[in-house]
């Protein structure tokens, strides 16, 4: 970083060679600090992929295992209470209304498959369960459609970088 910093008159001298091959030189420097710079982007944007992707499997393993929520779902249901309230209770799970409820930007702390779930629920009945007003409710979908596109967006990109760099020979 330093010798690109230096001024090529300076540094030419210095090594006793003439200011095109410097320049040569400073230009070879800059594209290696520029690669350095993109590799490090592309391994951050994977390590958030795979922190996603390890974060999703956890949680799809945590849903596929216990067999308790299905029967709550039933009891509800078979008690004859069912409402609009009790509808967006058993889509949204217990900890994801209280994530809605207590945490300043839910979305954020939200995985993909409870946004999709808070985006699909009735306005209605989502501020019903919340205590919330219908108004409030639909800014809470609205900011979690726009979290789940950037999530996708991401992935998009993560893919696209993942095809890119497949039809690229690794450097030595």
């Amino acid at each position: 970083k330093v010798l690109i910093d230096v001024p090529r008159s300076d540094l030419a001298e210095e090594l006793a060679q003439s200011e095109t091959k410097v320049q040569v030189l400073q230009d070879t420097l800059q594209q290696v600090l520029d690669r350095r710079e993109e590799e490090r982007q592309s391994r951050q944007l994977l390590e958030l992929y795979l922190e996603a992707l390890k974060t999703e499997d956890s949680i799809l393993s945590k849903v596929a295992e216990p067999e308790a929520a299905p029967r709550k779902e039933m009891d509800v249901v078979d008690t004859g209470t069912s409402s609009t309230d009790t509808s967006a209770t058993t889509a949204l799970s217990d900890q994801v209304l209280a994530a809605l409820k207590e945490k300043p930007a839910p979305e954020l702390c939200l995985d993909s498959q409870d946004l999709e779930l808070v985006l699909k629920a009735d306005a209605a009945a989502l501020a019903s369960a919340l205590g919330w007003d219908k108004q409030k409710a639909g800014a809470l979908q609205s900011a979690c459609d726009q979290e789940l596109s950037k999530r996708l967006q991401q992935v998009q990109t993560l893919h696209s970088l993942r095809s890119t760099s497949k039809g690229k020979k690794t450097l030595p």
